[in-house]
């Protein structure tokens, strides 16, 4: 892409209404325009990002045997008084009418709707274990949205059901989950902290959230230092080996790590006093066991071996896509802008023309954008007629990994200027090196 032909408004000064870093940089690198209080338009910056994110989330819910659909964002009130949560769950669920004065509801999750699809067509425990899940927009009517897209009314969000015979069978699909969101996160450059939680208005007694450490989260946590020493890494797991998706699970939760709300004193103290920490935390994704809940309230039931009618075990797993824009940039930027990991940038490299209209650079910079463009990298050629300096903050505030610099000094010695978003460390090489270390970078993802 040419930024001559994109549309990027980028803003020189931090909207007021702005209090957190990720707030303030995506409206200020034309990624969200807000429309309303917590309801956004995404900008084509912002959205190339989102789809990048989306994604990761569906290769790695499709690599643990889990199955894609999208369901409604209205739903009907009849399904929600069924379970009983259409008059509990609280003033954020959004109702309405239709024309015919039938009650209606703006899905802020989907658990009465999946149970029903369930209870539709699956009969029999042959069917079974099943995972369903969806990508879809949610609505949740919060007093106080605030903080961008970290605490929005409007978001984008996985949610994932599991359908299972037994408890056992419930408890590794609720491992199985786990295991693909540590992967998922760390895909996105993410250190992501399994920490018991509490389950809220969705219920279930096993209850983990994902949490990215950072000075602006809305959660304070209390957890063990070594589990930040973890990592998932290239590991090959069997997701039907029940034994190895327990062993991941006992590796990363082991350690204490606790939110505010399941915080126990006690239980920190065990913890060698050097290895104790406290700090904020932002919620990226929960996963929940809750049983027979929704499947007795609703008659979700299949025939077991022995021909009995019994109700599935259930779980729900969620991860807040669009919310995760917001945490990328909360742990991944300085003073001049977003550092954005390398599997979620919106742009694979930047180009950056440093003479306009001089015909060895032009012709370089071209050159530069097929070579990218044919090993199936997107870049972003900066051909505007503006000063260097305006080029090099619109690429820092924009965040690309990576950004090569071509001028007619450089070009007279064959070389062109490759730089580090995140390091700031910068190399000059012939062109076709230059192409070739960040082609091998992308492979290596």
């Amino acid at each position: 892409m040419r930024l001559s032909r994109y549309f990027l408004p980028v803003l020189k000064e931090t909207p007021s209404e702005a209090q957190i870093v990720s707030h303030r940089l995506m409206l200020r690198a034309g990624m969200i325009r807000q429309q309303s209080a917590g309801i956004y338009s995404w900008l084509p910056l912002g959205l190339k990002v989102l789809k990048r994110v989306e994604q990761i989330v569906n290769e790695e819910q499709q690599r643990a045997g889990h199955i894609p659909l999208l369901m409604p964002t209205l739903q009907s009130a009849d399904l929600w008084r069924e379970s009983g949560r259409f008059d509990a769950y609280g003033e954020e669920l959004l109702r309405m009418k239709d024309r015919h004065d039938r009650d209606m509801l703006y899905s802020p999750t989907a658990e009465e709707l999946f149970t029903d699809v369930f209870r539709s067509y699956v009969k029999s425990y042959k069917d079974l274990p099943l995972t369903l899940y969806q990508i879809q927009w949610k609505f949740r009517d919060e007093i106080r949205p605030r903080f961008g897209v970290m605490r929005g009314r409007e978001f984008l969000m996985k949610d994932g059901y599991n359908f299972d015979l037994t408890k056992q069978d419930a408890l590794h699909a609720y491992n199985r989950h786990l295991v693909s969101y540590l992967r998922t996160y760390e895909r996105m450059g993410l250190q992501a902290i399994p920490m018991r939680a509490d389950s809220g208005p969705i219920g279930g007694d096993n209850t983990h959230e994902f949490l990215v450490l950072a000075e602006t989260g809305e959660s304070e946590v209390f957890y063990d230092s070594e589990i930040t020493d973890l990592t998932f890494g290239d590991r090959q797991i069997d997701y039907d080996s029940v034994e190895q998706c327990q062993a991941v699970l006992e590796e990363f939760t082991s350690r204490y790590a606790r939110t505010d709300e399941t915080h126990d004193e006690a239980e920190f103290a065990k913890v060698p006093e050097e290895r104790r920490r406290t700090a904020r935390g932002i919620e990226v994704g929960q996963i929940f066991y809750f049983g027979t809940k929704y499947s007795d309230a609703m008659g979700a039931t299949v025939q077991d071996r022995e021909g009995n009618q019994v109700a599935v075990h259930m779980g729900s797993h969620g991860i807040g896509v669009s919310r995760l824009l917001g945490a990328l940039i909360e742990a991944n930027h300085d003073d001049n802008g977003i550092i954005w990991p390398e599997g979620v940038t919106p742009f694979h490299v930047g180009i950056v023309n440093l003479k306009q209209g001089d015909v060895q650079a032009d012709a370089a910079c071209q050159s530069l954008y097929d070579s990218f463009t044919a090993l199936g990298l997107e870049p972003l050629y900066d051909d505007r007629k503006e000063r260097a300096g305006g080029k090099f903050a619109t690429m820092d505030l924009i965040g690309l990994p990576w950004r090569i610099t071509v001028g007619p000094r450089g070009l007279k010695n064959g070389v062109v200027e490759l730089t580090s978003r995140r390091t700031g460390a910068s190399e000059e090489l012939p062109p076709e090196q230059a192409v070739e270390k960040v082609a091998k970078i992308y492979a290596g993802l």
